[in-house]
């Protein structure tokens, strides 16, 4: 199997919950600035092309197997939005504040709060892979106009779980990553690497 990656993001968060992850499957995880890689376009209105780009992106600069996520909030009253802008919801520079700010005015007397975190993970083995692994995961909920917590990042501080009634930002990290969307799509995935472990190129 793969010993090394490249992670193609630059969120700390994001960083923190994939290495501790991945660590037990012996997988060194690599963040894409320390190897000075800048952010790859994200052009596409699908997660899954997103991801696709943003890996090939960072394995070519690289010259190492890559793992990129693309992930959102899609909000039922909004026709799914903000979707794959999540990040730039409010425009650049990106800005957790008014991004959720932006959200929770859209939203201002709408009583269908329904809404579900999605993510997309996209495992390349050389930017030009022709088979990328390709892992998904949900987490449903419900936006709320007061945030509540101080953990998580993005969202979180408005999204609800249905099941705890804790927001993303108030739940601890171990139950967090059991419930997230990237929790199940990071299982998703590891499970199909212990099925199928992937090789390096050239192994």
């Amino acid at each position: 199997m793969i010993s090394r990656l490249v992670l193609a993001s630059n969120n700390a968060g994001k960083l923190r919950e994939f290495k501790r992850l991945l660590e037990p499957l012996g997988i060194e995880v690599i963040p894409q600035a320390d190897l000075d890689i800048p952010e790859a376009e994200e052009p596409h209105v699908t997660f899954v092309e997103n991801a696709l780009a943003k890996a090939r992106h960072a394995s070519a600069h690289a010259r190492l197997p890559a793992l990129a996520d693309d992930s959102g909030v899609c909000v039922d009253a909004l026709g799914g939005d903000p979707g794959v802008q999540s990040a730039r919801y409010a425009g650049e520079p990106k800005s957790d504040a008014r991004n959720n700010a932006l959200l929770i005015e859209r939203l201002a007397g709408v009583a269908n709060r329904r809404a579900h975190y999605y993510c997309v993970l996209v495992l390349v083995r050389h930017a030009a892979d022709p088979e990328p692994v390709i892992a998904e995961g949900a987490w449903h909920g419900r936006i709320v106009d007061q945030p509540r917590g101080s953990g998580g990042f993005g969202y979180d501080p408005h999204f609800e779980d249905l099941e705890t009634g804790m927001t993303g930002a108030e739940l601890p990290l171990d139950v967090k990553n059991a419930r997230s969307h990237r929790g199940h799509a990071m299982r998703a995935l590891i499970a199909r690497l212990r099925a199928q472990p992937v090789e390096a190129p050239g192994s």
